[in-house]
């Protein structure tokens, strides 16, 4: 079986082509994968009967998840090389996606409409998702309060900050990630809006951790930063492992990811 070793913008991947060979690994196994060769994430690429590929991802601590944008673009670059299509389909638990490459080597990945029902989050209860019921510290003095919320195929609460380097990510993430709020858990997003094209993120991951980049939590960022009337519908986000381009369309109402792609190692194994 073929192992890429890939990231995104920094966020890290072991990707196993498991189009002709079974890959079921174990939770320990995934977790010992994600260790060995430090990923945020542990990806198979299995076969599709009518998509170029489909693309299974499970997070570091063994969880399987329906989606994951910077994967999509690793996966992506892969497909566009063995196939030499102009554009490849990418088949996930959460949506079909489609990757192209983009000028100066970059990868775009067409992410879809984001999903803004509370239901689609999905939240425990209604609430209107520009601003969530939620504090965390003293409840009359919060550090930290009303989240913006959305789906990407995946869920995620984001906060906007003017500084992001004022908080204690490791410490705050967990107590928002498994909120009784968010039934299915979420990702955490910090968000400072430099101006209206640019935006500082570092997103906690579901199940994950913090990680050098999340390219969902950056959709995410922009499309309720839009929202909110702090950005455009276009902006570059700048995350600890690089930049991401992130543009929501009105056109077709799906949101576009650009940015880099590198591959680390391959091995046969």
């Amino acid at each position: 079986m073929k192992l890429w070793k890939m990231n995104g913008a920094g966020n890290a991947f072991a990707i196993f082509d498991a189009r002709s060979t079974a890959f079921t690994p174990t939770v320990d196994q995934i977790r010992k994968i994600a260790e060995d060769l430090k990923a945020d994430q542990v990806i198979a690429m299995e076969r599709d009967a009518t998509k170029d590929v489909f693309m299974r991802i499970w997070n570091s601590d063994g969880s399987e998840v329906s989606a994951c944008g910077n994967a999509t673009r690793c996966v992506g670059l892969l497909m566009l090389e063995e196939t030499g299509k102009d554009r490849v389909t990418i088949q996930t638990e959460a949506d079909m996606l489609h990757a192209y490459r983009a000028d100066g080597g970059l990868i775009t990945v067409d992410m879809g409409s984001p999903q803004m029902g509370w239901e689609d989050i999905p939240l425990s209860e209604k609430m209107d998702v520009r601003g969530v019921d939620l504090k965390i510290g003293p409840i009359d003095a919060p550090i930290l309060a009303r989240p913006a919320v959305v789906s990407m195929g995946n869920p995620h609460a984001v906060f906007f900050v003017k500084d992001v380097a004022a908080y204690d990510i490791p410490a705050i993430g967990p107590l928002v990630e498994w909120h009784p709020l968010f039934p299915e858990g979420t990702n955490v997003g910090f968000a400072q809006v430099i101006d209206r094209e640019t935006i500082r993120l570092r997103v906690w991951e579901r199940a994950a951790g913090l990680t050098k980049a999340c390219g969902t939590g950056a959709c995410a960022a922009l499309v309720c930063a839009a929202r909110a009337g702090l950005t455009g519908r276009k902006a570059r986000m700048i995350l600890d492992g690089g930049d991401l381009i992130i543009d929501w369309r009105e056109s077709d109402d799906h949101v576009y990811m650009t940015g880099p792609v590198e591959l680390e190692f391959e091995a046969e194994i």
